[in-house]
C-alpha cells in the first residue's frame, strides 16, 4: 500500500485513483497526521451480463434452429 503526502496527492490525483483501482488501496497523510484511505467502489454488475447481439432473426428461424440441433 503506498502513501502520499496531501500534496503529493493534489498533484498527481489523476495517477493516484489509477494506481488505487490497480492495487486496491492508497493513503494520503496531512501535515496535521490525519490519514485517509483512497479506493475503488466494486461495480454490482454480474459477470454474466452481456450485450445481446443483433442477428436478425425471426421467432420462427429461431425455434427451427432450436429444433433441428435437437433432432441431431
Amino acid at each position: 500500500m503506498t502513501v502520499y503526502t496531501f500534496t503529493e496527492a493534489r498533484q498527481k490525483f489523476a495517477s493516484i485513483l489509477d494506481q488505487a483501482r490497480k492495487e486496491g488501496e492508497v493513503i494520503i497523510k496531512r501535515k496535521d497526521g490525519t490519514s485517509f484511505v483512497i479506493k475503488p467502489i466494486p461495480k454490482n454488475e454480474s459477470p454474466l451480463d452481456v450485450e445481446g447481439v443483433d442477428l436478425s432473426l425471426t421467432r420462427d428461424q429461431i425455434v427451427e434452429a432450436i429444433r433441428e440441433t435437437r433432432e441431431r
